[in-house]
């Protein structure tokens, strides 16, 4: 594949298709297959691998831009394949810095192979910290991993699960494991996968992030990303997934925002009579034009964040404050989308309470948002600490 742009790799033709399914995918509670195969064939899942390994070539902040392109249009599809990209970025982030050899996951990206995010646990605030989750060392320095993990994205199709564990040996200090399991043609080498529950969350359903039960499932040693000391932010690949994750993920959240204004901008146009009689348009009301104004301030600031975040990782900057620039922003922009999406709903009016529309499903879609880690809770922790003196 030779370099492309957002717009070549995501064509308003696919997209519209995308919006169109979206509907169907939330109602059946359905994974969104047929977005995932257009996506494939259109070499998406390795829109961030450099050239000369076959992919795309776009870089962090124009990823950035393709995700919210794309959630504008579908946002369980953007969040789903978000969590591949996800991988991709933090090789390709690995990659650049000459770090590592994960170089195998951007080969893997070009071939086709789906990554998926298998770290997040039930009760672990801890997130890439610490794990609840289980790897015992084999003899031939592989890994057998048990536990379980929660909100497991792209869990009906994934070929490479990225997962942390905690390795603990009689007479030595814990280590966490990063590796990634292999489920090749839906087999896995060893071990066993339950997806104990049901998914029927209220958003973001498409996505199928099913709970899944990991039992003596293997990691071999060539599939291993790092082994790091419990609570030891110093790795590389605490940052490159911390920053690949947190602004990914918001960046999807800004793309329902984008959606939101875009719905709310129409509505917000809408013919309307006037005080005296004549016509004119809703914006001319006060409140309509306040509520307008702050929203697209307060959306204008998130972007900013984002893409200074972006260009930081793509200028591979150093920041002494890295994890709580993150961690702000990625808090920021889904509460600024919440806003954007309550905004929409109070300009646009009764159409927009119709439980089979658009505007209801963003608004539904856009709670996911406050799951993600880190948490609210966290970053005020973080920010606590560092006023601590």
């Amino acid at each position: 594949m030779s370099e492309k742009t957002v717009e070549e790799l995501l064509p308003e033709s696919m997209l519209a298709g995308f919006r169109e399914r979206a509907p169907r995918y939330d109602a059946e509670n359905t994974f969104f297959a047929e977005d995932l195969a257009e996506l494939r064939a259109a070499g998406y899942l390795a829109a961030p691998v450099p050239v000369e390994f076959g992919g795309a070539d776009l870089s962090f902040g124009q990823l950035v831009a393709a995700q919210r392109r794309l959630a504008a249009h579908a946002p369980a599809t953007a969040l789903g394949v978000n969590m591949h990209l996800v991988w991709v970025q933090v090789a390709r982030f690995l990659c650049a810095r000459g770090i590592g050899d994960l170089d195998w996951v951007l080969r893997d990206a070009v071939a086709g192979e789906v990554f998926a995010f298998g770290i997040s646990e039930a009760g672990n605030e801890a997130v890439l910290m610490d794990s609840g989750s289980t790897a015992e060392p084999q003899p031939d320095g592989g890994y057998l991993v048990s536990g379980t993990k929660i909100f497991t994205t792209l869990s009906p199709v994934w070929t490479r699960l990225g997962v942390h564990a905690r390795v603990e040996r009689l007479g030595e200090d814990p280590s966490l494991l990063f590796g990634f399991v292999r489920r090749d043609g839906g087999e896995l080498a060893e071990g066993r996968i339950e997806h104990p529950g049901v998914w029927n969350p209220l958003g973001m359903r498409a996505t199928q992030s099913w709970t899944t039960r990991l039992d003596g499932v293997r990691i071999a040693e060539a599939d291993v990303a790092a082994r790091i000391a419990p609570f030891d932010g110093s790795d590389p690949l605490v940052l490159a997934i911390f920053s690949s994750f947190s602004i990914l993920t918001a960046a999807v959240y800004a793309g329902i925002a984008d959606r939101a204004l875009e719905l709310a901008t129409a509505a917000a146009n809408r013919p309307a009579p006037t005080a005296d009689g004549g016509e004119g348009i809703r914006l001319d009301d006060p409140d309509i034009a306040a509520r307008m104004t702050e929203a697209a301030l307060d959306h204008r600031a998130s972007l900013d964040a984002l893409e200074l975040l972006a260009r930081d990782v793509d200028e591979r900057r150093a920041r002494d404050d890295w994890f709580l620039a993150l961690a702000a922003a990625r808090n920021r922009v889904t509460d600024e989308a919440r806003r954007a999406v309550d905004t929409a709903m109070r300009v646009v009016g009764a159409s927009g309470f119709q439980a089979d529309g658009e505007l209801a499903r963003l608004y539904r879609d856009v709670l996911a948002g406050m799951f993600h880690p880190s948490s609210s809770r966290a970053l005020a922790k973080t920010v606590r600490g560092a006023l601590t003196r």
